[in-house]
């Protein structure tokens, strides 16, 4: 299994680019917002991958986090959703935007997807909703696994064998996550913390953790 390529960007198409790792060419279709936030030909880059195998087809997709391939894996869990779709899922939304759409049932948001109609965007909200803490809940862990990530995951100018990362602030995902785990050791039952922190995120964009936590409980207070 390749989970990972880092090597020069040959060149960027439609929905795919050519990544050169050690003199072998990687073809790994990647998201609109994926491709965008790649660098230029000539430059290194790193993408997380997860590869389709079919009888007649092997297909590499590259994603900017482990966050974002952990999404993809569950958004082709739903029945009608292929690689495609969550590609412009992923690509309109972002793994965050999916965190929260899913966990606040906006089924609107999933729709916005090109190709996506409003029963396909209903479906993946409602077979979604109660797995959607499991994996907000991985955003922080999977930063932690592979320590401080540049966002994009672009790399200095320098050989493919010995990268240099740039260092980078604390993701939202991390900052859901670390809510979402705080909310749940207090009681609250996942679906509802997550609900609430995904809320919370969506009126404070960039919010780091004390402050999603603070709104969130706002959120999960009784009303009179």
């Amino acid at each position: 299994m390749i989970g990972k390529l880092t090597g020069r960007v040959d060149y960027k198409a439609a929905d795919h680019v050519l990544l050169d790792v050690g003199g072998v060419g990687y073809t790994v279709h990647c998201s609109d917002r994926t491709l965008g936030a790649l660098p230029g030909a000539g430059q290194v880059a790193a993408l997380y991958t997860e590869l389709l195998v079919r009888e007649d087809l092997l297909q590499l997709f590259g994603f900017l986090t482990p966050y974002e391939r952990e999404w993809h894996r569950l958004l082709i869990s739903v029945q009608g959703v292929g690689s495609k779709a969550s590609m412009a899922i992923l690509g309109t939304l972002g793994p965050d935007g999916v965190a929260r759409a899913i966990a606040i049932g906006d089924w609107a948001s999933v729709k916005a997807a090109p190709g996506v109609g409003p029963k396909l965007a209903q479906r993946v909200v409602n077979e979604l909703k109660d797995k959607a803490p499991g994996i907000m809940a991985l955003g922080g862990t999977l930063g932690q696994a592979v320590g401080t990530l540049p966002d994009p995951l672009i790399l200095d100018d320098a050989p493919a064998t010995l990268p240099k990362v740039k260092p980078a602030a604390q993701s939202d995902g991390a900052a859901q996550a670390d809510a979402l785990s705080a909310l749940t050791n207090l009681g609250y039952a996942p679906s509802e913390a997550a609900r609430a922190v995904a809320e919370a995120a969506g009126n404070t964009p960039g919010a780091e953790a004390p402050v999603l936590i603070r709104a969130a409980l706002r959120l999960l207070a009784p009303k009179e």
